[in-house]
């Protein structure tokens, strides 16, 4: 079942390179009492990902600040080593951008955004989506149905539907 809007996130962990190594991060406590953003891309390093998906949230980051958001979060199914260095290679990093990995796909699988494209290497990776989620729940939702397209999931998209 995919994911709507008025759904509660289920309990997920993603993981985070921490000053340590690696660190699980519990979606619950995340999002609990928090208005999150959360967006996630077929893979870190490709395309549409790094040359419009991530910056477009970027650009956006402080507009979300303003209107309230505590964080803003990027997705990926990748490990949180590569989630580390795309962090820095974007400059996600440096704007305030959390960046977390979903290695095994299994939160994107919860709420029933996984694809695969064989031909291009991607396999159960997420789709393109982006979505504000209040105290746990989902506000708005934004899904792209081509995963090369990044028009209604960006940060200027779900801003202007704020």
């Amino acid at each position: 079942m995919t994911i709507s809007e008025g759904d509660r996130l289920p309990d997920a962990t993603l993981v985070r390179m921490g000053d340590e190594g690696p660190d699980e991060v519990k979606l619950a406590d995340r999002t609990a009492g928090r208005k999150v953003v959360i967006f996630a891309v077929p893979g870190a390093f490709t395309p549409t990902c790094h040359s419009a998906h991530v910056p477009s949230f970027i650009r956006t980051k402080d507009q979300f600040d303003e209107k309230g958001v505590d964080e803003v979060v990027c997705v990926s199914v990748n490990d949180p080593f590569v989630m580390k260095s795309w962090g820095e290679a974007t400059g996600a990093t440096e704007a305030g951008i959390t960046m977390l990995g979903d290695p095994d796909a299994s939160f994107t699988k919860a709420i029933g955004m996984e694809f695969s494209a064989p031909p291009a290497g991607l396999i159960d990776r997420s789709k393109r989506y982006a979505m504000l989620v209040e105290d746990g729940t989902v506000k708005l939702l934004h899904v792209e149905e081509n995963p090369g397209v990044c028009e209604v999931s960006g940060g200027e998209g779900l801003l202007a539907a704020m």
